[in-house]
């Protein structure tokens, strides 16, 4: 009889331990998951009882998402607003009623909700939800520059375009804007969808809400020149001093490649000179001396070929490269790209702001490649923090000594060469100019690339301005220079 007895409360303790467990796994660590799933109607419904983390930007410290709570059928429900409306739409996002979401909201969804499986958070999460009380979620404090980010849309004003800056020791991105850009506030009215195809912007197609600094490719130009540079010094198949006689063009398969400027050949000058006045026959027979295959390993060494990591969902990231019907294309063979053409930035060639940010942070970070993040920290609803953000180091691309070759090729760009409007009174800026051909008469995609500053506060920066009439000197230098006056405070006439 006692063995019985002894049966029975064993049978029981265990079905109330497998109860406990479970319930704890579907209501905390498998709440995440549920939440996913776009038929649950009942965790649609819980999505929005739970006061959701806020979203915070840095310089000066602003909400950039935050609750408004509504009494909805005698419950409390939080929906989302946007103070900073449009300043930060494509890092951010939205969420909105109907669970719609990009950006941040999107990715980080897991944390904003409190259904992340950090053991704190599980443990207030269950605490919350034993006491009847409202689930709050985590805040994320990012480290987005709102004043420098401010300026890079003031900067593109109506032009079509993006402006990326990363700090270049730690990979921090302080500014991550796009023009066309868009109020995620509106997507809880309801002529959303008419309201985001009224906006019009100088390029076509607008498409205001698609991420051209992280997923938007375009063809580099003279911007590329930067990553043949640093292949032909780190190879030692050349110096700073080695001598070429430029006529204008170079011939590739029996067809000329002319310079930009088909006016004034340069004749005999030294590899210098051809990256401060930006001449394209030399990078052409560069680019057939060392061979496509190499080019394209010392791309992959900044980053190209891979989407780069960021705390943003995937599918709003695109990798850089050489393309083919939509798909990087890695050549097998040095004769299946157009050697000369895409040693300086043309062929079939494109690339993301994020990943030209990422190529002008290595060369100023001494050859080192950072991994960006945009997320600072992700703090408990008491303010301690369970998700710091440390930098980490994706490879080295180059030698220290190369690097340091390239960045003073790039400082007399900005001094004496095409970046002159990029000079800041009392500021070394390092840069290089961009302008390519986009296969409609008279219009380019423009292009600068650079970095400012000095030992851990040295600062990268890359910007791509859309179907333009002019050059990367002329139209996206300025802009550049406007963020970097911003992140170092200083004031727009220096």
């Amino acid at each position: 009889m006692n063995d019985q007895i002894r049966k029975l409360a064993l049978v029981g303790t265990t079905l109330i331990v497998v109860l406990v467990v479970a319930t704890t796994y579907w209501q905390a660590w498998a709440a995440g998951d549920l939440a996913d799933r776009q038929d649950n109607q009942i965790q649609r419904v819980a999505q929005f009882t739970i006061k959701r983390g806020e979203i915070i930007g840095t310089n000066p410290r602003r909400l950039l998402a935050r609750n408004r709570p509504e009494k909805v059928g005698g419950r409390t429900l939080y929906f989302r607003r946007y103070p900073q409306g449009s300043l930060t739409a494509h890092v951010v996002g939205y969420s909105t009623q109907s669970r719609s979401r990009a950006g941040l909201e999107r990715s980080l969804n897991d944390y904003l909700t409190g259904s992340n499986a950090n053991l704190s958070t599980v443990w207030d999460t269950t605490l919350d939800r034993l006491k009847g009380a409202t689930i709050q979620g985590n805040d994320v404090l990012l480290t987005l520059n709102l004043r420098a980010q401010r300026a890079a849309m003031d900067a593109l004003g109506g032009r079509c375009g993006a402006v990326v800056a990363l700090e270049a020791a730690t990979g921090k991105v302080l500014v991550a804007a796009n023009v066309p850009t868009y109020d995620p506030n509106i997507f809880e009215e309801d002529d959303a969808l008419g309201q985001i195809a009224r906006i019009r912007a100088g390029c076509t197609p607008v498409a205001p809400l698609y991420n051209r600094a992280t997923k938007g490719l375009y063809a580099p130009g003279s911007i590329f020149k930067v990553v043949t540079l640093a292949a032909a010094l780190d190879t030692r198949r050349y110096t700073g001093e080695s001598s070429f006689v430029d006529p204008g063009y170079c011939e590739v398969y029996g067809r000329r490649v002319n310079n930009y400027d088909t006016t004034s050949p340069f004749g005999r000058l030294n590899l210098r000179e051809a990256l401060v006045n930006s001449v394209n026959s030399v990078f052409c027979n560069i680019g057939k001396n060392l061979g496509s295959k190499k080019i394209v390993e010392y791309s992959k060494r900044f980053g190209f070929y891979s989407t780069p990591p960021l705390e943003t969902p995937s599918n709003e990231r695109a990798p850089s490269g050489l393309y083919v019907k939509g798909e990087t294309f890695d050549p097998k063979l040095d004769s299946d790209v157009d050697p000369g053409r895409f040693a300086f930035g043309q062929e079939r060639l494109l690339v993301t702001p994020l990943q030209m940010a990422m190529v002008a942070g290595a060369i100023a970070n001494r050859g080192i490649v950072m991994k960006p993040y945009v997320v600072d920290r992700i703090l408990a609803p008491g303010g301690s923090a369970i998700v710091r953000t440390k930098p980490d180091a994706l490879g080295r691309a180059v030698k220290p000594e190369t690097a340091d070759a390239v960045g003073s090729m790039m400082l007399d760009a900005v001094e004496r060469g095409t970046g002159t409007r990029a000079q800041i009174s009392g500021l070394p800026v390092a840069g290089k100019t961009g302008t390519a051909e986009t296969g409609r008469a008279g219009l380019n995609t423009t292009w600068f690339i650079c970095f400012a500053g000095r030992g851990k506060r040295q600062v990268a920066v890359a910007v791509v301005v859309e179907q333009q009439h002019s050059t990367g000197g002329q139209t996206a230098a300025p802009v550049a220079r406007a963020v970097l006056q911003a992140l170092f405070g200083r004031t727009p006439n220096s």
